[in-house]
Formats: C-alpha cells, structure tokens, sequence
C-alpha cells in the first residue's frame, strides 16, 4: 500500500490547550542556574512550574540530551545521539555534576539501561551490553545487530530511527523500532518488522516481534510488577473517520484532514504491552472523544477504544478496529511522548508511585502541544490519570525555551529531566 503523506497548516481557531485530568496545584518557581550553566537558552531568567515546595536547578548542559540511566556507581548516563556518545554526570557537592564522555564514535545513540553492572546501549543499527566498571563501560557484546536504519538500503527517508531498551526480570531485552515515516505500512512485513517492539530472548537470539503496528514507541519501561509499558508518538494529518459533518460543515466530512479534528486526534497511547498485542497503526486509530466524530467533544484518556483509518483502512478489512483492546492510558494528541520511566517508592507522597513522562511537545498543532513533565499514578499495576509535575516551558504564543525528553529518579529521591532542545539536564528536588 502507498504511504499517505499530507502537510496542514495550523487552525486559528483550534480549541485550547486542555489540562491534564487530576493535576496537582502547580506554583511558578524560577530555575536555578549555577554559575557557568547559563548558556542560552538559559542566559535569561526561566520560570517553571512544579508542586509547591518543590525547586529545579540546572544539573548540567549537555548537547543533544535524550535518554537517562543511573549506574550502579551513582553516576548519571545520558544519552546525546546528535555527536554519537554517551555522557557521564558525577554529581558534586554543589548540586551540579562534572562531565566525561564514556562512550564516543557510536551511531546515533538512544536508550541505555542497566542490569547490575551490565550497560545496554541502543543504536540506531544495534543494541549492544557492556561490562561498566570504574566509570568505564568496556568488552562490548552484541545483543541484537541489523536493525533497520536510515543506512539500510532503500531507507534513507527513515523517519525515526532512534531505539529504546529495556531488559525484563528474566533477561529478555525489548528494543523499540520505529516506523519508516507517517504512513508506512511495508514496515509491517519487512524483516526484522518496523513499527514494532521486539523480544530477544533471554541468553540471546534472534530478535521476535512482542507488541506490532507500534508507530514509534520511543517510551519503553518496565513497571514494578514486570510488565513491558511503552508510550507512542502516533500519526499525523488524521483523515476525519465519520461521514457526518464536522463542527459547521453542511455535508459529510468524512476522509477530509481538518486543521481542528487533526489537532486532537489520534491521541498518543500509553499501554502495557503482551506477547502479540496490536496497537493499530496505521489502520485504527485510539479516540478518546466522549461523543465521537463532534468538535469539541470531552477526551477520556483512560481505556481509550479504537476507531478505523479512514485512509489507510476505509472498510475495515485491513483490521478489524473493534478486536483490539482500548489503550489504558494515553496523552492528548501531538503530545510526542518520549522518555518513560517508572517511580517505586522514590518520591513522596502522592508521587511515591507511578510513571513519569517526558512531553516533548508537538509541532502539529495550533497552540503547541506544551512540553512538559507528565506523572501517572501507579496502583495494583494499573497506571491512573496525567497530571502535570513538571510545566512552564512554553509561553502563551506558543515559544519554548526547553523540551524535556525523559526523567528518572535518582539515589538523593530527585527527579533529573534531560532537555535536547535546551541541551540541559535539571534535578527537581521535591522538599527536604
């Protein structure tokens, strides 16, 4: 099937930006920028918003910073794949860190995880596991090679190349790979399969599909209880999917792309995967409109069902959009979830446990999606409602200064949030 690609414009008259249900009262607080951090787009004065009693400072400034890890050492990794390294943070005395590469000349780096003292690093082409010790991480073994990137013959124009890793309590390692573009449904049936999360199998092997028709589920953790959750970034330039009109149309507006319609919908999921589960892409599409198909409907995001693609999928013969499951949570459309990490008891209170989502924030969409740092709370391994931890990084008009991409939390029961766009990473301390 022919790839859909379409470009809107923004809509004037798009809906404003709605609140994450449940949101704790968040208060403004300005960033604290230790001496020598202050580069732009930190050399003016930032305001965030946090829990009240909460602070965030500039831990330090790295380039390009995506995906996080702590080591086993109580040195933070980071992951900076537009120079190709991975980055190690030691924390000092001042609140801030001292800076060393530890790895260099990779491709494209993304997700890193530990087991022990075993790294997992993530290529765009492979994963890889190193022995860390003494800040070096050494003896490199190949876990999975070959995965499709924009190297790989005919995939120049490869969308989204960046992988995640997990690993499972039983050693099976889970690699993230996106989809090649918007609507690309060849990924489905390409070897090894695009558009999917894949299992090597403990001890190794070749790599098996676990979750498919994931479009780039660049989120990839495991809860407390062991299950394998990722956190999507879905399609773009929806077709509307009802043939009844839209907002003031006369006439049906089914399979046209409406600035409006587009801003809200799909909305990005937020799943706990099994063996075989199916997220729909590119032929169903999860909404979250209480009345369906009606401008300015009310959003549930918790077991969000799914309805056809219109473009992809007109008479459902592709897949049949009512056999699969609803998603348990998902994000407003053109969130662009990224880093997902899990909290187990590292936080007080209310945040003691839960998830923690790094919003990127979308570009299509008029006002901006806000990027943000996003808490979902964890309860008999169910996750409940978005509430915002962490805001204030976009403006009315819809600038930014940052876009966070993931936060975990550290040994000192701080949550650190790396920022590519700002080439940051913060410590937000809740209150002593």
């Amino acid at each position: 099937m022919t790839a859909v690609a379409l470009v809107v414009s923004a809509c004037a008259s798009a809906p404003a930006e709605p609140r994450p249900a449940a949101s704790a009262e968040l208060v403004p607080v300005t960033l604290v920028v230790p001496d020598g951090l202050g580069a732009a787009p930190l050399d003016a004065p930032r305001q965030v918003l946090v829990p009240d009693g909460w602070t965030m400072s500039v831990f330090a400034r790295i380039p390009s910073a995506r995906l996080a890890a702590w080591a086993p050492d109580g040195a933070l990794l980071v992951s900076a794949p537009g120079n190709g390294s991975v980055v190690r943070l030691t924390p000092d005395a001042n609140g801030t860190a001292s800076v060393a590469v530890l790895l260099s000349g990779l491709r494209q780096p993304h997700g890193i995880t530990f087991v022990g003292s075993t790294l997992y690093v993530a290529q765009t082409h492979r994963v890889d596991a190193y022995a860390y010790a003494d800040g070096a991480a050494t003896d490199p073994r190949p876990v999975v090679t070959g995965l499709p990137d924009n190297q790989t013959p005919g995939l120049g124009g490869y969308g989204h190349v960046l992988k995640s890793v997990a690993v499972g309590a039983d050693g099976s390692v889970y690699v993230s790979v996106g989809s090649v573009g918007n609507v690309s449904p060849d990924d489905l049936t390409a070897t090894p399969p695009r558009a999917s999360i894949l299992r090597v199998p403990p001890g190794g092997g070749a790599p098996e599909p676990f979750a498919t028709n994931v479009r780039n589920g660049t989120g990839l953790a495991i809860a407390p209880d062991g299950a394998v959750w990722t956190a999507v970034n879905n399609r773009d330039n929806i077709a509307y999917p009802f043939d009844k009109p839209y907002g003031n149309a006369t006439e049906s507006s089914l399979g046209q792309v409406i600035p409006a319609y587009v801003r809200d919908h799909p909305v990005e999921p937020l799943a706990k995967l099994t063996p075989g589960r199916n997220l729909g892409w590119p032929y169903c599409n999860p909404d979250a409109d209480v009345d369906p198909g009606v401008q300015g409907s009310p959003q549930d995001f918790s077991d969000v069902p799914f309805v056809r693609d219109v473009q992809t999928n007109a008479d459902g013969r592709l897949l049949d959009c009512a056999t699969l499951p609803p998603l348990e949570q998902s994000l407003p459309g053109h969130s662009a979830p990224l880093g997902l990490s899990f909290v187990d008891g590292a936080l007080p209170g209310d945040y003691a446990q839960g998830a923690l989502v790094g919003v990127h924030g979308s570009w299509n969409a008029s006002p901006p999606r806000a990027p943000e740092v996003s808490f979902f709370p964890w309860h008999d391994g169910e996750l409940g409602d978005q509430q915002t931890l962490v805001g204030g990084f976009q403006a009315a008009n819809g600038s930014r200064w940052g876009r966070p991409v993931a936060a975990v939390t550290g040994p000192d029961h701080a949550v650190y949030i790396t920022d590519d766009s700002a080439g940051a990473v913060y410590r937000l301390a809740p209150p002593a």
